[in-house]
This record gives structure tokens, sequence and C-alpha cells, in this order.
């Protein structure tokens, strides 16, 4: 499927919802009984001054613990049934992080997808929620460049399984995100949790090693040399972070350090009626 293919889909789909959220403004009301896919349209279109702070409450709808239980069972298959199968071993610990940052990054690529829809047919326009995603995004793209340096996508195998899974799950967060981006958000959610804990653990069990090791050229130029505008703008907790590079163990520190500064954004999304920017002046930062 091409690019442009899905691009037509996803607007298909958008115009679908479109649709039944003008049907909805006059037919849709909320009620204890109401089945989830109604609580979803009623709760986007309850008139409100926030629904122009954030598309979580334009267009989305909090999650029930079991829908969240089933997002949690998605990664956790995908983990236990493909990435544990063919990524398993201390000789494929990079090819791993490869196959990781691949499929991880590819959300914040369907986030700004929809983002630009919207903004396209006038539904909704909020440079904050693009500047953020395009600089998750960036963010990992570099953890993705300092894996192929180290070379995690040596072998054709592993660069097939990856990007077969990142391909698929474009679409689907995609599609999620336009009914109902609480869910996509939550989703991410759970794979920069993922992140976060098998960075940890290969750092606890490989720190010596890693010591010895030099750092990655592509890691000093985004970590030391690079333009940190867009690393401090998904900083959302409002902390600046300037990681320290010496070697190998450093890098991996700061990437697991990222994907949490991930996990948090991904949870203040799902709550939060806007999130803080230190480039726009909304943090104090010393």
């Amino acid at each position: 499927m091409t690019p442009i293919s899905r691009f037509i889909i996803v607007a298909a789909i958008l115009h679908g919802q479109v649709a039944s959220f003008s049907i909805g403004r006059s037919a849709i009301r909320t009620s204890p009984s109401s089945s989830s896919a109604s609580v979803v349209f009623a709760t986007s279109l309850v008139p409100d001054e926030r629904a122009e702070n954030n598309p979580s409450t334009k267009f989305g709808s909090p999650l029930s613990e079991s829908m969240k239980g089933v997002n949690k069972a998605g990664v956790d298959f995908i983990k236990n049934k493909i990435i544990d199968v063919f990524f398993v071993g201390e000789d494929r610990a990079y090819a791993r992080f490869y196959a990781l940052e691949t499929i991880a990054r590819v959300p914040y690529f369907s986030y700004l997808s929809v983002l630009h829809l919207y903004e396209t047919l006038g539904k909704w326009r909020r440079a904050k929620y693009l500047k953020l995603h395009f600089a998750e995004s960036w963010n990992e793209m570099h953890h993705l460049l300092i894996m192929e340096e180290l070379g995690g996508n040596a072998h054709f195998f592993d660069r097939f399984v990856a990007q077969h899974i990142a391909f698929f799950y474009y679409a689907i967060v995609a599609f999620l995100y336009v009914l109902n981006p609480v869910e996509a958000y939550n989703l991410n959610e759970g794979v920069e949790e993922h992140a976060y804990s098998t960075y940890d653990t290969y750092l606890k069990e490989n720190e010596d090693t890693l010591k010895k090791l030099p750092a990655p050229k592509a890691a000093i130029e985004y970590y030391i040399n690079g333009d940190f505008w867009l690393f401090d703008e998904f900083q959302t907790d409002c902390k600046l972070r300037r990681p320290k590079i010496e070697n190998l163990y450093d890098v991996f520190v700061a990437i697991r350090d990222d994907e949490l500064a991930h996990v948090n954004t991904m949870k203040m999304l799902q709550t939060e009626l806007d999130v803080s920017s230190m480039r726009d002046g909304e943090c104090d930062v010393d």
C-alpha cells in the first residue's frame, strides 16, 4: 500500500467520523447505559471551552480499565510472540533495540498525519501538538540512527520484521487516533514503557562492558553537538535535561531516560488539557 493510499483511507475514515460528530450534536446524549461508542461521541461533543485545547478532549474520551487491558495485552503479545522470539540472545541486543526504535517512532508519524489532516479540513488547529509529536519523532529517529551505527540493522531478516510491524502499526495507530486519541496515546504508553524497561534491564546487566565502549558518532552529534530546541520540546515535565555522553553506557542511559519522558507525556495527554513547553515560556526553568 502506497503512502497516498494510506492517506486516502485515513481521510475516508475521518470523513465518516466528522459526519458522525455532526449528527451527534443534536442526537447523542450521555447516559450510564450508553454504549462505549456513544460515550466517545457524546464526550467529544459537549460544548466546552476546553475543546480547543486538546484533541483528546475534542475528539476523544477516557478509557475504561478493560480497554487499557486490551492495549496492554496487545503490547505484551508483540513482545512475547515476536520480539522475544526473533530478537533473543546476548548477541541480538542491538538488533532488538533497532526493532524497538523502528516501531517506537511510528505512532508519532500517525499522530502528525491525522493532525495535519484535521488542519487541512479546518476541524482543529493547534501548533503545539504538531511541535511536540515532531520533536518526539525526531528523538526516536536519532535512537534509530544510533542503533544502526551499532549494527542493529545488519541483517535483512531483522529489517524485514521490524519494518513490516511498523507498517501495520502506523495504520492501526492512525485509525485509533481518528476514533479516540486517548486510546492511541494509551497504546503508545505501553510501547514506551516496554522500551524503557528493556533499556533499563540492559543497562543493569551490562554496565561494566558498556562503560568500556565508545559512544557512537550519532549519539555525540545528537546529545552533545546537536540543536537542543527539539530535544527540549518533548520534556513536558519542565525539567531541563542535558545528558552526559562519555561512553556507550551514557548513551543507553540517555535513551532510557528519553523513553521515560515519552511515557510521562503519553500519560499526561490522556488526562491533561494541555502540556507544558519550555520553548513557549510555560516552564520556570533556571
